[in-house]
C-alpha cells in the first residue's frame, strides 16, 4: 500500500501539470504528514510547542533553518530508501548539507523545476544550445544545479549541450576557459541561438578572461544568459546591474535576455525572474510560498523592506517544505529583490563552486 507521503507526492504531480494549487490547505496537510514521518523534524517543532493540532494558517509552521540540514537528517526516508542525495557546496573546511531523495522524491522535484523553467525561462527561446559553465552530471552527481540542467536537457531536446567546468581536486568547479571561448566563436559562426548558464562567480572569471584576452562577442539573437548563485568566499562582488552590463558588453546579449535564477540544493523549486522588468523580482512557482522575514522580530516585513528569505515549497515533499535561508531580500509585493548572503552568513551553495 502507498504511504500518505507517496499518495501527496503523485496528486502534488497531477497539481503541478494542471497549474491547480490550493497552497494553504496542501500546506497544511503535508506539514501534518511531514510532522509524523521526519523524527528530526518534528523534534525541532516540539521545541518549539508547535504541532498540526496547534496551528491553523500555513505561515505558523515552522521553519527549519538551511544549517541545520548540515547537522541533521532531515528527511522521511529511511536509510534504506535513500537512492540520491544532494548537498551544498562549499569550502572543504565546511560540512556540506544534505538534501536525501529517493525515486518519488526526484519525480516531484524533476517536475517542479521543469514545469516552472519551462514556463518562466524557456518560454523566451525557441530550438536552442546549452553552454553552461558547470560540470558534467558524471562529475558533479550530488550538485543540484547539475542535476537541473540535466532535466532540462533531456525533457526540452535541446540541440547541443556543453558543459564548461570540471571538477578539482578540492570540489571546486574550474573553467575549461578557452573551451567555453570556443565554443561562443561556434555560436555566433552558426547563428544558433544559446542558453549560456553560469553562477554569477563563473561569469565575474570568464568576463576577466575575455577582458584580459581583448574578445568580444555578439551571441545569436534569440540566446539567453541565465545566471544564479553568488560570490561569497570566492570573488570580487559585483553588483548585479555591473555585472549584466558587462555580460551585455562581452556576450552581446542584451540585458532584457539576462534572467536571474534563485535555487539551492535544501529546496526543490526555482525562482525566476522576468527579464523585460527594469527591477530583478524573483518568483516562486504557485506552489511554494516566499515570506521576507526580519531578523529582529521574526515577522514579516512591510512591502519594500529587507529581510531573511523563508521558503515554503511543496516540491519538498519527503523532507522539509518550511526552509529558512540566511539569504537576504527586499520584499516586492509577493516576490523578492535579492541582496545577496546576509553578513554573517557562512558561503554556501553555488557560489562557492566556480573558481
Amino acid at each position: 500500500m502507498k504511504s500518505d507521503l507517496s499518495n501527496f507526492a503523485a496528486r502534488l504531480r497531477t497539481l503541478i501539470a494542471d497549474s491547480q494549487i490550493n497552497f494553504a490547505d496542501l500546506a497544511l496537510e503535508l506539514f501534518s504528514l511531514q510532522f509524523e514521518a521526519n523524527p528530526a523534524y518534528r523534534k525541532i517543532c516540539e521545541a518549539r510547542r508547535v504541532s498540526p493540532l496547534t496551528i491553523s494558517d500555513w505561515t505558523q509552521i515552522p521553519a527549519v533553518p538551511t544549517a541545520a540540514f548540515k547537522e541533521l537528517e532531515l528527511t522521511c526516508l529511511s536509510a534504506g530508501q535513500r537512492t540520491h542525495v544532494f548537498h551544498s557546496s562549499g569550502t572543504t573546511q565546511q560540512k556540506p548539507s544534505r538534501h536525501f531523495h529517493n525515486a518519488e522524491s526526484l519525480a516531484a522535484y524533476e517536475d517542479s523545476l521543469w514545469t516552472w523553467f519551462n514556463r518562466q525561462a524557456a518560454k523566451v527561446t525557441d530550438g536552442f544550445d546549452m553552454l553552461l559553465l558547470i560540470p558534467s552530471p558524471a562529475e558533479a552527481p550530488h550538485s543540484s544545479l547539475v542535476h537541473m540542467f540535466d532535466v532540462v536537457r533531456h525533457r526540452r531536446g535541446v540541440g547541443s549541450i556543453e558543459f564548461g567546468a570540471v571538477v578539482a581536486g578540492d570540489g571546486t568547479w574550474t573553467l575549461k576557459l578557452e573551451f567555453v571561448t570556443a565554443q561562443l566563436e561556434k555560436a555566433t559562426r552558426t547563428g544558433k541561438s544559446l542558453l549560456f548558464l553560469g553562477t554569477a562567480f563563473s561569469f565575474v572569471h570568464l568576463l576577466d578572461h575575455l577582458e584580459e584576452s581583448g574578445r568580444q562577442f555578439r551571441l545569436p539573437s534569440g540566446s539567453r544568459v541565465m545566471e544564479t548563485g553568488g560570490y561569497k568566499g570566492r570573488s570580487r562582488e559585483i553588483p548585479k546591474s555591473e555585472l549584466h552590463s558587462l555580460i551585455t558588453k562581452y556576450l552581446g546579449v542584451p540585458q532584457q535576455h539576462i534572467i536571474c535564477e534563485y535555487g539551492m540544493s535544501e529546496l526543490s523549486s526555482q525562482a525566476y525572474d522576468e527579464p523585460t522588468t527594469t527591477l530583478r523580482v524573483l518568483r516562486f512557482p504557485p506552489w511554494a510560498r516566499t515570506q521576507i522575514i526580519s531578523p529582529e522580530t521574526g515577522r514579516e516585513v512591510a512591502d519594500g523592506e529587507t529581510g531573511l528569505i523563508r521558503v515554503f515549497d511543496l516540491a519538498n515533499v519527503f523532507s522539509v517544505m518550511a526552509i529558512q535561508t540566511e539569504d537576504l531580500a527586499v520584499r516586492r509585493g509577493d516576490g523578492f529583490e535579492l541582496l545577496g548572503r546576509a553578513v554573517a552568513a557562512e558561503p554556501r551553495g553555488c557560489s562557492l563552486m566556480a573558481v
